[in-house]
């Protein structure tokens, strides 16, 4: 039984620290799947704890070793209520920013959501461009329940007086078709590889149309779709779990991505919907996957213009895509800098070199890429690099977190107005377009 009391003892020592860990840290990311349900049993498993020793008398019988356990199993109840008061304190200051500011910077970002009500009274205010819609906006809910949804944030935007939303969604087929069902589960694009150049475009076309009138349908407007990342040797990275880009890439012949994605597209156009090529630079050629870690391109600028970046390039200068820049920084270019806040690549190659003009968007800031870094740093080079909209998805909370960071730097005079007034003028012509 002595033994027995022991193991106790050494296991809350043990467990304490990751409960501390865990509290201290409740609004990252990577504990989202602890929200809610998560967080009562956190703070329940840590006063039951308290309790208990108290219960035992751990004061008095176990010297200043018992009541240092006791303190230990007080510190995630207290980080819980500190990082939940953060949070509380950091939206108040968002939701009451000055109308002008929130506006001038809402215009930047696209948020996940989980709340309605949360989400519609950041667009009411302009705090928000657009919203992301995915899998956990359906649970539970039929396709007409998301579509009054959409559609009650839209009224709100317009009785403000703003702009509509962006509605944003990743239906590109095969493993990424997070809103199917109630949506079509379509093969991915890169089941049409191997099939003549005429069933090709046909297909591809006939893929997009029905993408683009079901997401029509529910009252979204932009799909990130196309991938145009060349596919990887089958070998090349058997660590990315997450992102699967070999499952995700029509082929690795630059040509035949070119011809398959630009007949998606024009079915999702034809639609109304408009596209979202990624993940510039490429993902083909990493070994790190970006949702976890910072990856690096090591590739020649000329030997990429003629492989990886030949899709990017055709479809950005022959449709009215948008370009989805993720977090891989180009050695040759901006070494260690990933792309997605490189103003060398954004403005230096994307902008001037090959004359884009359209819209450049993030991958998701919550990546790890990004978000174990300096995200701050990467919120304001990423608007001084001329990105036009950041993307917030997997945990939409870090929205109010990442436009503090923007304020914060407004306040500064820390970002490049000029900058600024031209990704006004293009998201302005975008929503004309669209």
């Amino acid at each position: 039984m002595q033994i027995v009391k022991r193991i106790g003892v050494v296991l809350l020592w043990i467990a304490g620290p990751v409960f501390v860990f865990a509290g201290i840290n409740n609004n990252d990311p990577y504990f989202v799947p602890l929200r809610g349900a998560g967080n009562f049993l956190l703070v329940a498993a840590s006063a039951a704890a308290v309790l208990m020793l108290l219960h035992r008398d751990f004061l008095s019988r176990r010297g200043w070793s018992g009541r240092l356990l006791i303190v230990l199993w007080c510190l995630p109840l207290l980080g819980i209520t500190v990082s939940r008061a953060t949070l509380v304190l950091r939206e108040r200051s968002i939701l009451e920013a000055e109308p002008a500011l929130a506006r001038t910077l809402g215009q930047h970002f696209i948020v996940g959501y989980s709340s309605f009500d949360e989400v519609a009274r950041l667009a009411e205010r302009g705090l928000i461009a657009g919203v992301y819609v995915t899998r956990h906006n359906l649970a539970g809910r039929t396709a007409d329940e998301l579509k009054a949804e959409i559609a009650a944030l839209q009224d709100k935007r317009r009785a403000a007086g703003l702009p509509p939303l962006v509605v944003a969604a990743d239906q590109e087929g095969g493993i990424v078709s997070h809103l199917a069902p109630p949506l079509t589960r379509l093969p991915a694009l890169a089941s049409l590889a191997e099939l003549n150049e005429d069933q090709q475009k046909a297909k591809a076309e006939e893929f997009g149309r029905i993408h683009g009138q079901e997401l029509a349908s529910l009252g979204i407007n932009v799909n990130f779709a196309p991938v145009l990342d060349l596919r990887p040797e089958a070998k090349r990275n058997r660590l990315d779990f997450n992102t699967l880009i070999s499952q995700r890439a029509i082929s690795d012949d630059p040509a035949k991505v070119g011809a398959i994605a630009t007949a998606y597209i024009r079915g999702l156009e034809s639609a109304g919907i408009g596209a979202t090529v990624k993940h510039f630079p490429g993902l083909g050629r990493v070994r790190a996957d970006t949702h976890h870690f910072r990856a690096d391109l090591d590739t020649p600028v000329d030997e990429l213009e003629a492989t990886d970046w030949r899709p990017f390039r055709d479809l950005l200068s022959t449709t009215h895509a948008r370009v989805m820049v993720g977090h891989v920084a180009v050695s040759a270019l901006d070494p260690g800098r990933p792309a997605s806040h490189s103003k060398a690549v954004i403005d230096g190659l994307i902008r001037k070199r090959w004359n884009y003009q359209g819209i450049v968007m993030t991958d998701d800031l919550v990546m790890g890429a990004i978000y174990q870094h300096n995200v701050c740093t990467a919120v304001v080079e990423a608007l001084n690099a001329g990105v036009d909209l950041l993307l917030v998805a997997y945990d939409g909370l870090q929205f109010y977190r990442l436009f503090a960071c923007a304020s914060d730097a407004a306040e500064r005079n820390a970002l490049d107005i000029a900058m600024l007034r031209a990704s006004e003028t293009r998201l302005r012509r975008a929503r004309m377009v669209d």
